[in-house]
């Protein structure tokens, strides 16, 4: 089986950390986003993925080369000239995905439990052209919004915002296609979402599937921020071993990459990762916080609702909070206030930011 994950442009979303590695490759939970999609989709027997991409396609394949090794997966690359949506690419890769087989498709900013098996086996009960993936919203009416009949799954229509209630759940960016969904889309910029599925849920071939459990688009900083303490959450109930046990200090869920040095009198947690080679001296308050590989944080500080990019040193005493990103290789200097700063790679900062900016 094969599958292709749409990854798309710059991550602007995502910056200032997109500013130095394409975003499938940033670290989300001391793991590269696009590796928690890939090995679930190994896991259910794919042995192709293809990632639909138009930047720094060869950055991403230099650091996935391993990891297509380790996983026996293939993975190949369908470099777009020009932005095509999200059924553009389809059209791209066809040569690839047309084999005769069922193969899924997925955003590459989703993360959920990715249950493939489920999907494959539902797909083919139903046997028609494509299912997608639904996931439960508490408010509809920001979304498009995917009305089916609960019972079989069959899609009756896509109702954009919908100011009356006509259900809560959207489509939450899983989908699997028989290859007949190829026959639908042309080589030119399309979406899926608007131009191709109402037309087979029109004609009976589009069938819907609830997503169970957490889901989160992690694409900008906030949510990245949610799905990590959501990824951490269900981690501690259907896989407490990958996490850091709780002790003295350590408030659970907190992954801690085995090479970072913690020192004495931290409080940490909960809902914090911290990568490989960071130090994090005494007294430090981590928590609902990402630090990313080689940082190293200074006594005293107090650290919330931040991510703090590779490289990066915060000084003694200082105060972190309300969604602050700090790009590659940042330093902030001692007793310094960062209220909701977001800090472009290579920046030293020297003076509190008390207000959310942009530090150019």
């Amino acid at each position: 089986m094969k599958a292709l994950i749409l990854v798309g442009g710059f991550g602007t979303r995502l910056r200032p950390l997109t500013l130095s590695v394409p975003k499938p490759i940033v670290e989300f939970a001391n793991k590269a986003m696009i590796l928690h999609q890939i090995e679930a989709l190994a896991k259910v027997g794919v042995t192709e993925v293809v990632l639909a991409v138009n930047y720094r396609p060869r950055l991403m394949s230099k650091y996935l080369e391993v990891y297509e090794k380790q996983l026996g997966v293939k993975i190949s690359y369908s470099e777009e000239t020009e932005p095509l949506g999200t059924a553009g690419p389809l059209a791209l890769a066809r040569t690839i995905l047309n084999d005769g087989e069922p193969f899924f498709v997925l955003n590459s900013d989703i993360i959920c439990e990715f249950p493939f098996h489920d999907l494959l086996q539902f797909h083919r009960a139903h046997g028609k052209e494509g299912t997608i993936m639904v996931t439960k919203v508490e408010e509809p009416s920001k979304y498009g919004v995917v009305v089916y009949e609960p019972r079989t799954g069959s899609i009756q229509q896509f109702v954009e915002k919908p100011q009356v209630f006509v259900g809560n759940k959207i489509n939450a960016g899983i989908y699997i296609f028989n290859p007949e969904i190829l026959d639908r889309i042309e080589l030119k910029p399309t979406s899926i979402e608007k131009e191709i599925f109402p037309k087979m849920a029109e004609q009976g071939q589009l069938f819907a599937l609830p997503l169970e459990g957490y889901w989160m688009d992690v694409g900008q900083p906030k949510d990245f921020l949610a799905g990590m303490a959501l990824y951490l959450h269900s981690l501690k109930v259907k896989a407490p071993e990958r996490l850091t046990p709780a002790a003295p200090g350590i408030i659970p869920p907190v992954l801690i990459d085995p090479s970072a040095v913690i020192k004495e009198d931290c409080v940490i947690g909960p809902n914090v990762t911290i990568g490989p080679k960071c130090v994090i001296h005494s007294g430090v308050r981590l928590r609902d916080t990402t630090i990313l590989e080689g940082v190293t944080v200074g006594a005293n500080s107090w650290i919330k609702n931040t991510i703090i990019g590779w490289q990066s040193t915060v000084g003694k005493w200082v105060r972190m909070e309300n969604t602050s990103v700090l790009g590659e290789d940042v330093h902030v200097a001692d007793e310094l206030y960062i209220n909701g700063g977001k800090i472009l790679p290579h920046k030293s900062i020297n003076t509190s930011i008390p207000e959310p900016e942009i530090v150019m």
